[in-house]
């Protein structure tokens, strides 16, 4: 099996402060705002395979530590459960049923469905870009990660996601050579797709694992500056995953390595297994985070820090404060990108991906935590939803906050208000047409279930609209070029308006995903869409209480 992150620990405790109101860091970017500047990435394995699923690995790839034998409690690799409640396909595990009755299914990386719904959740929730994974592509495992680099690129073109290749050199002996010719032979082909990110008008490749204090990890510095300087003369911006303490050459880093670390585009210090709780991301901002944007700046690197949620099974995640105190301490830096460590790590219990939110959804007697192990109820997709609030903050589109503003759960208590939407140009009732099936329109003289829509507190000072008819949220679709249509199941920027409340009474919908006002198109003949920039008749609407719940 290949070896991955997981294997490196701490080297060093990192001490608990009392919160401070510590000072920006003074970071001044290297680079514009492109597809990784400004943005959040966020680590993709896409590394899951199950038997019968195709996968020319033939196995249980990751689930399983014995990849031939189907998962069970005493044959598993994962320390968390997915939720599979939004998957096209499950296969079947030895793991008794879930906590509800249902069979105990996994999902597969290499079913196109699979990457299409993570990316569909990485469209819903702010994640820019995905950094897709690639370890030594020569042996057993090649085939099927050469799959998984279409699959991805086919889903970021479908939901208007950008990706790269993420190299993870972990245990390749043949790196510097074998690199090159995969880059020249199958991964450069990638960045024909418009969806592939570009940095600087560069596409971007991420070299993981150079420096890094073990035997896994054995090239000279000369090996590794050779290879990034090798990239670069191919055109790359390079990305560079480096050890947490890069800048001072110790600990889980080789001495004599400033060099190759100087040498990368952007730099981005892993952080897994270096801090657990808040306190331990105050300790890192003031002793080591300052000091390394403070030399990136000096050396015109971008700087890309982690944000983890937290390993779940060591009860880490503090219902969400513990990743937000990190999205503070990273945003108040300055830093010019935040990688999110990672999406799908269901193996390390990292991950952002819906997560089996109760005992409910998790196999009886696996021992697997779910989101709610410290007593808060947290929704399956709560850290996709935290990560989106995120990168409003370091978009500027929130206020630096250090209170959360994410709800772990969407209704809270449930009281979620039902309204009614009724068009002031012409009278009639906004309705989520053929049962949600198509946009919204203003078209109706009488309130029924099409009608009616749960007001949803989005957090920020912003509202969501579920739609009654098919519990989906409203949303603006393809960032406001297309009609609003009731389709999405978690909360993201497409999804979340401001309400304004007029001087005649009526309200107004701003639309997040572009700022631009909800209109009844055609003096409402025609669907609901966000793309005015001023409020008219056509853009006012007024909201009653349809009923109490």
């Amino acid at each position: 099996m290949t070896l991955s992150r997981r294997h490196f620990l701490s080297t060093a405790a990192a001490a608990g402060v009392a919160a401070t109101a510590w000072p920006l860091g003074g970071a001044e970017a290297a680079s514009a705002v492109g597809d990784v500047v400004g943005k959040i990435t966020v680590g993709y394995q896409g590394w899951f395979a199950c038997k019968g699923d195709g996968a020319p690995i033939q196995g249980w790839w990751h689930w399983a530590q014995d990849w031939g034998r189907t998962p069970s409690p005493s044959n598993r690799a994962i320390i968390s459960w997915p939720d599979m409640r939004d998957y096209a396909a499950g296969y079947p595990t030895a793991f008794a049923n879930l906590g509800n009755g249902a069979p105990a299914t996994l999902f597969s990386s290499y079913d196109q469905s699979t990457v299409d719904t993570h990316f569909r959740w990485m469209q819903q929730n702010g994640c820019d870009t995905a950094a897709l994974q690639r370890f030594n592509p020569n042996g057993g495992e090649g085939a099927t990660r050469d799959a998984m680099a279409l699959k991805v690129r086919s889903a970021a073109e479908s939901y208007g996601r950008k990706f790269y290749v993420m190299y993870d050199v972990s245990g390749w002996q043949g790196m510097q050579s074998e690199i090159k010719a995969d880059w020249l032979n199958k991964m450069s082909a990638l960045v024909a797709s418009s969806a592939y990110a570009r940095q600087n008008g560069r596409p971007v490749v991420g070299l993981w694992g150079f420096g890094f204090n073990d035997d896994n990890h054995p090239w000279s510095a000369a090996a590794c500056l050779d290879v990034i300087q090798w990239f670069k003369s191919q055109g790359c911006y390079v990305m560079g995953g480096v050890p947490t303490y890069w800048r001072e050459g110790k600990n889980d880093s080789r001495a004599g390595y400033l060099e190759v670390y100087h040498a990368f585009n952007m730099i981005s210090p892993w952080m897994v297994g270096r801090i657990g709780d808040a306190a331990g991301s105050d300790w890192f901002y003031a002793n080591v985070n300052l000091a390394d944007q403070a030399d990136c700046n000096a050396h015109g690197i971008d700087y890309q820090p982690c944000v983890l949620p937290g390993d779940l099974s060591a009860r880490q995640r503090a219902h969400g404060d513990f990743m937000w105190r990190q999205f503070y301490n990273m945003v108040r830096l300055g830093a010019q990108g935040l990688y999110i460590s990672m999406f799908d790590e269901f193996n390390e219990g990292n991950q952002i991906a819906k997560t089996a939110e109760s005992a409910a959804f998790v196999p009886v007697g696996s021992g697997i935590l779910a989101l709610d192990e410290d007593g808060t109820a947290c929704s399956a997709d709560y850290y996709l939803r935290l990560t989106a609030d995120g990168g409003r903050m370091l978009k500027g589109q929130i206020a630096l906050t250090a209170n959360r503003p994410t709800a772990p759960v969407l209704s809270g208590s449930g009281a979620a208000q039902i309204v009614t939407l009724k068009a002031r140009v012409n009278g009639r009732y906004v309705t989520a047409e053929n049962a949600g099936a198509e946009p919204l329109v203003a078209n109706r003289t009488a309130v029924g279930g099409w009608e009616q829509f749960e007001l949803v507190d989005a957090g920020s000072g912003l509202v969501a609209l579920r739609a009654r008819v098919n519990g989906r949220l409203v949303c603006a679709e393809s960032a406001g070029a297309s009609p609003l249509i009731a389709n999405r199941t978690a909360i993201g920027p497409w999804e979340s308006f401001r309400l304004i409340r007029n001087a005649n009474g009526s309200v107004s919908l701003l639309s997040l995903a572009n700022n631009r006002y909800v209109t009844a198109e055609s003096a409402g003949a025609a669907a609901l869409v966000a793309n005015r920039t001023a409020i008219g008749l056509w853009e006012q609407f007024d909201l009653a209480t349809a009923k109490a719940r």
